[in-house]
């Protein structure tokens, strides 16, 4: 036999005779094979007796060595050490051949350049062709958003039976009523494309709930069954639908658990199977190109009776392992988790700079809202100096409206009871829902506002008046200036208004922030100048694309909350990591004009100032400026916006 170099003997041969005993398709065997090519050094080598002919591949023993080393000490905590063991090798193997060539951390998965949009696959049809969807928004993407945004969020367009494809039939489908896999694929070659992984749950329409219902392995120990006398009272609800679903089964009468809706059945992750099928999802998509993975109600996914089943450890450790495995497989790609929550909830999903590359900044809109409504920037100072830097590598991701409502959770503890039921009246006013959720106590609390952003901005605690278009963009403007990624809803970009319609047909509260533009009509109104649409894309875009060139808007760029002595402004500082620019970002929040003395923002002398919005210098930081209703500033110390 081939003496192998430092190598033990011994332990060749138990291995050798191990492997003549054990069954080819053997797990098993397959770990021992993996061994001896650990084992083996950098020449050729061949085991005569055995008839064992290998090049030791020191890529290879370096890709598992670090897939071990971060990989198992996660799966220990989520399964017993035998699971665990056998469920290490089978992962492995799954990404054995996928390795990238660099398993170095990319530190630079964003900069000041970074925009994104977020759609549906369908929200702009075209009635004047046969065209799918999804070719419709990459034609309207090229047309008016090209040279603007650089990220396309676009929320599930896999097969589903409902909540506007939150309830997933079939992961590896595109839904054809929207196109193919081809459309998805020639939108991801021309913007970073973001997907939603719903993991939490699927639809009750899935093969997997199917083969459940029929007693078929593996997947009829994919869901989790609870005795309904069970006491679940502690459990944190998102909804005001009943927990468990009553369905019936070949060996009878169960109840599942179903956190959203009946519709919506929840996947249980204390199965091992359960997580390698998420993993074989996730290695399928990453393979198709995209950038980001959202994960759709991932604090919801490790349940424990007699817990709050919400943020539990194991959830945690779940997106440790979809973040190391996404970064082995490619290190450009970043999770983020969406999980509407209050503000210091969602900041858990950080962790140590080892979870969430990014996190949602639930907190902004209705702190955002509460302030154009009130006119005052008290709470968002408040916030703002509350919110510690993002980790490094990690980043916020910054909205003011998304595909659901203005999430009122995570304002919880940060607005006053007068001034919430305040912003609730007035929501109603211009047309906005309100949407509840049941308490342990069996009580229903106010969950989320549903309302377009843009009628949202109708008016002040004071009613409706003329400046919605200045106070809208005047939020939009805050947003973009602020530490992190910035996001519109593509119905920011297009000032859509509630479509009250859609509450009507489809019952549902969240439809009213759901229209379906025909992509004829929305030209005309875009070519329109005189238009809600045109006035908005256009000064959106212009601000969009000054925001980009600003090495000062870097998402991990520092920021300082400033404190003029006028509550109607709200201001902050955001430093480039070289320090080389600054930029003065001061906002009027109010209908009202407001003076200013710059230099008590500590704005010196010694620089030349320079607003990058208006394109005018400030001749003299001495004197007293004068905004406009709702004006914004972007005061830099040098040009760089031409």
């Amino acid at each position: 036999m081939t003496e192998f170099k430092d190598f033990d003997q011994q332990l060749l041969t138990q291995i050798k005779i191990l492997l003549e005993k054990l069954d080819k398709k053997s797990e098993n065997r397959k770990k021992l094979q993996n061994i001896l090519k650990i084992l083996k050094n950098q020449d050729n080598l061949q085991d005569k007796e055995g008839g064992y002919s290998e090049k030791f591949d020191q890529k290879k023993f370096d890709n598992q060595k670090y897939f071990n080393l971060k990989i198992k000490p996660l799966l220990d905590v989520l399964y017993t050490p035998e699971i665990s063991e056998n469920l290490l090798g089978i992962i492995y193997n799954l990404i054995e051949d996928k390795f990238a060539e660099s398993l170095t951390i990319n530190w630079h998965k964003w900069s000041e350049n970074n925009v994104q949009l977020i759609t549906y696959g369908d929200t702009i049809k075209d009635s004047k062709s046969s065209e799918k969807p999804l070719v419709t928004l990459a034609n309207f993407l090229e047309d008016y958003l090209q040279d603007t945004i650089t990220g396309v969020h676009i929320l599930p367009f896999n097969p589903y039976s409902s909540d506007d494809g939150f309830a997933v039939i079939d992961y590896l489908q595109v839904d054809e009523k929207l196109g193919d896999w081809d459309d998805i694929s020639a939108i991801a070659l021309q913007f970073n494309l973001m997907i939603d992984l719903v993991i939490n749950h699927v639809s009750r329409q899935h093969q997997w709930f199917k083969n459940f219902q029929e007693g078929k392995e593996p997947e009829c120990n994919y869901f989790i069954t609870v005795d309904p006398d069970t006491d679940l009272s502690s459990v944190v609800r998102p909804r005001s639908t009943p927990l468990l679903t009553k369905v019936e089964t070949k060996t009878g009468e169960k109840y599942v658990w179903s956190t959203f809706s009946a519709d919506q059945i929840d996947v249980n992750f204390a199965n091992p199977d359960v997580l390698l099928e998420y993993i074989k999802i996730i290695i399928f998509y990453i393979e198709l190109g995209i950038k980001y993975i959202r994960l759709d109600a991932v604090g919801f996914l490790w349940k424990k009776i007699g817990t709050t089943c919400i943020h539990l450890p194991e959830t945690h450790t779940i997106i440790r392992l979809i973040r190391e495995i996404c970064q082995m497989l490619d290190p450009t790609i970043a999770i983020i988790t969406e999980t509407n929550v209050p503000n210091w909830e969602n900041l858990s999903y950080f962790g140590n700079g080892n979870e969430a590359h990014m996190i949602y900044n639930f907190s902004l809109p209705p702190l955002l809202l509460n302030a154009l409504i009130q006119g005052r920037s008290d709470h968002l100072k408040t916030w703002m100096m509350r919110m510690p830097p993002a980790p490094k590598g990690c980043a916020y991701f910054n909205f003011t409206a998304s595909h659901d409502g203005i999430g009122l959770r995570p304002a919880e503890g940060l607005l006053r009871e007068e001034e919430y039921q305040t912003l609730l009246t007035k929501m109603q006013e211009f047309g906005g829902k309100i949407s509840y959720r049941q308490q342990p106590d069996g009580s229903e609390s106010p969950y989320e506002i549903n309302i377009s952003w843009f009628s949202a901005m109708k008016g002040t605690m004071e009613g409706e008046d003329q400046w919605q278009i200045e106070r809208f963009l005047c939020s939009q403007t805050i947003m973009l200036a602020l530490e992190g990624i910035p996001a519109f809803y593509i119905h920011s970009l297009l000032a859509t208004s509630n479509n009250e319609e859609n509450v009507v047909k489809t019952g549902q509260n969240r439809a009213i922030n759901r229209h379906k533009w025909d992509y004829q009509e929305l030209k005309a109104l875009l070519e329109n100048p005189q238009s809600d649409q045109s006035i908005v894309l256009n000064k959106l875009s212009r601000l969009i694309k000054i925001r980009r060139q600003q090495p000062a808007f870097h998402p991990n760029a520092t920021q300082y909350t400033l404190h003029p002595l006028n509550r109607a402004l709200f201001t902050f500082w955001r430093q480039s990591s070289d320090r080389a620019q600054s930029i003065f970002c001061i906002h009027n929040l109010s209908k009202q004009r407001q003076n200013l003395i710059l230099s008590q923002l500590n704005l010196i002398d010694t620089e030349k100032w320079f607003d990058l919005i208006s394109h005018s210098a400030i001749e003299n930081i001495h004197d007293k400026y004068t905004l406009q209703p709702y004006q914004c500033l972007w005061i830099t110390n040098y040009r760089a916006y031409k």
